[in-house]
């Protein structure tokens, strides 16, 4: 039996599925709600929520999770669509940029 690192990728295609269904609408719906209260959204205010290590581990996991969940849906679309021969390349490439955004991610949200 070989070992494969399968597995891994698809419960961080789930992870993201998850969130990307279920915290992605509530979060634009809030975002929403808080914009028509007009003083909600002001830059100061915004960024003393945004500074909190929670607020910080949510927009981390609210980003970065859909983009691995991304990265495994277009890997597996890209085969379908016929490019079978170059499956590591197709993975690195769909992978690679995926966990470079959430590097950016977490670089961004360290600096706040």
């Amino acid at each position: 039996m070989t070992r494969t690192s399968e597995p891994f990728w698809w419960f961080l295609f789930i992870g993201g599925a998850t969130i990307a269904a279920l915290l992605v609408p509530v979060h634009i719906v809030i975002t929403g709600a808080a914009s028509w209260l007009g003083e909600a959204l002001e830059y100061e205010r915004v960024l003393s929520l945004v500074s909190h290590p929670l607020s910080k581990l949510y927009l981390f996991v609210l980003i970065s999770l859909p983009l691995l969940h991304w990265a495994h849906r277009f890997r597996f679309t890209v085969a379908d669509l016929g490019l079978k021969a170059n499956k590591r390349a197709v993975a690195a490439a769909c992978y690679g940029s995926a966990i470079i955004g959430s590097v950016l991610t977490a670089m961004v949200l360290v600096t706040l």
